[in-house]
């Protein structure tokens, strides 16, 4: 086995740190170029979809760079956004991005398939409780109709379904009188429950 001289070590650990250096810049433009640009991309996605596109993702492993002409990247991928729904829409994307002025232009993107349904929402039912909300909806009323005769909710009418930013929603009808001798009507209400535990956030009524 050989040794070699320490010069010699020494030049060859030069070597390898210039070059690990001189690749430092050219992996940070490139991580700047792909950061703005889908971040650009994410913001089109929400403006053109709307609710349709409640959380947008990237593909990592898709995403490729181009160099181009002007100190501009081309920056390519896929990536997938989700409705409040729960369905999942893929899309391919471009966009330019200039590493000397770090302004983004030129971005497309195309909705690559029609939506896939994922997996049925299942919510965490121990964080419901239909007699809080029942509660709460009999309340708002009561303010709505300070006469008001008799309330009655159908058991047998409630679901519930995803709300914003996590929260469950528990929806039901059911019939009041607004004062006592007047015709029952009907009326639906809706309580938004706080996910970290059984709390009501939010409830509207609507005759």
């Amino acid at each position: 086995m050989s040794i070699l001289p320490a010069s010699a070590a020494a030049l060859g650990l030069l070597v390898l740190v210039a070059t690990a250096s001189a690749q430092t810049p050219a992996q940070a433009d490139a991580a700047r170029a792909a950061e703005q640009c889908e971040t650009e991309v994410a913001e089109t996605v929400r403006r053109m979809r709307g609710r349709d596109a409640q959380e947008v993702q990237f593909v990592g492993a898709k995403r490729a760079l181009t160099p181009m002409a002007d100190d501009e990247t081309g920056v390519k991928g896929e990536g997938r956004y989700r409705s409040a729904a729960g369905r999942t829409t893929p899309f391919t994307y471009s966009c330019s991005y200039n590493l000397k002025t770090g302004a983004t232009s030129g971005v497309v993107f195309r909705d690559a398939a029609a939506p896939v349904a994922e997996a049925a929402w299942q919510p965490d039912l121990t964080n419901v409780s239909p007699e809080a909300c029942e509660s709460a909806a009999a309340a708002d009323l009561k303010q709505r109709h300070p006469r008001v005769g008799r309330i009655t909710l159908g058991s047998d009418s409630r679901q519930v379904r995803p709300g914003s930013n996590g929260r469950i929603v528990l929806e039901g009808r059911g019939a009041v009188q607004p004062a006592p001798g007047m015709n029952a009507v009907p009326f639906s209400y809706s309580c938004e429950f706080d996910p970290r535990g059984a709390r009501v956030v939010a409830v509207q009524t609507r005759e």
